[in-house]
């Protein structure tokens, strides 16, 4: 038998060729690696509309956002995209950017 002829070759690769463990391995980073990146774009979209939102001081459109922005930083947090410790972070900031921006003036007395 001829090894080389169409019915023994998948896109010039020998068809009794194996995939080696780190082949396989760097196939999966990759695919989780992309994964990953779209879910961390979302989140810096998110919040890229969130503070654009609040420098033009429109209360509503930015608690919308705000709360789509925590959404996605939860998602984040339950796909192990984030940690813990940095979705809490920024949590934390965005909500005192809110309270710090948006609050009520104090009356003086």
């Amino acid at each position: 038998m001829i090894y080389n002829s169409p019915q023994f070759l998948f896109g010039g690769i020998p068809l009794s060729v194996k995939r080696t463990s780190a082949e396989k391995r760097h196939a999966q980073s990759e695919v989780r690696r992309l994964r990953n990146k779209a879910v961390k774009s979302r989140v810096h979209t998110s919040a890229k509309k969130y503070i654009a939102a609040v420098q033009k001081k429109d209360q509503t459109l930015a608690l919308d956002l705000l709360r789509a922005l925590q959404s996605e930083l939860d998602n984040a947090l339950r796909k192990n995209v984030l940690k813990r410790n940095s979705v809490s972070r920024k949590k934390s900031r965005m909500y005192k950017l809110y309270n710090v921006t948006f609050a009520a003036p104090a009356s003086a007395n």
